[in-house]
């Protein structure tokens, strides 16, 4: 159990260091705002704010009015307003982050995989320029079969399926009677 000295940040969620650099450096390339220098990467996001500026650059107008002022209520919409904007950009859901993990600063890695998952959406994109975030997601390759060539496949015997040569039942002992000695 951590001790109630360690920040909540260090216990949930595995958090790198060097991505969160990434991720900033690239949100202050796309967005053209800088971080604040000496304040913690999830202050700077946490208002919704640059999040929500970062999605109007990558796609003008997907999200209408950027709360840049009101109380905490306004802060988290701007948040959820970013995430509604992801999924319409093409994010998959499974990458999003939830609002209470970077509102309550309770799973920071996981905002930072939505960060991520957005810059890897963008290749997506061919209106978008770059700059990108991470590796370009492969390219589906279908491929189509003709009804012969599926037929042929079915009767190939697969190197896994082993053979059976030589099998045969010797060594087993099934029934074999156990020796009980009386009057020991």
């Amino acid at each position: 159990m951590p001790g109630p000295s360690r920040p909540l940040w260090q216990i949930s969620g595995k958090r790198d260091p060097v991505q969160e650099q990434e991720a900033q450096a690239w949100i202050e390339q796309v967005t053209g705002m800088k971080f604040p220098p000496g304040v913690p990467y999830e202050d700077v996001l946490r208002d919704g704010i640059i999040l929500c500026n970062l999605m109007n650059r990558l796609a003008p107008g997907i999200i209408q009015k950027v709360n840049t002022s009101g109380g905490d209520y306004k802060m988290m919409d701007n948040l959820s307003q970013f995430q509604k904007a992801c999924t319409k950009y093409g994010v998959p859901d499974v990458d999003l982050f939830q609002t209470t993990d970077l509102w309550d600063r309770k799973n920071i890695a996981l905002v930072t995989t939505t960060i991520f998952a957005l810059g890897r959406t963008c290749y997506k994109h061919p209106e978008w320029r770059g700059p990108y975030l991470g590796p370009k997601p492969s390219e589906e390759n279908k491929r189509e079969f003709s009804e012969q060539q599926l037929r042929a496949g079915e009767a190939i015997i697969g190197l896994q399926a082993g053979q059976n040569r030589g099998a045969s039942q010797s060594g087993q002992n099934f029934g074999a009677s156990r020796k009980i000695i009386l009057g020991k």
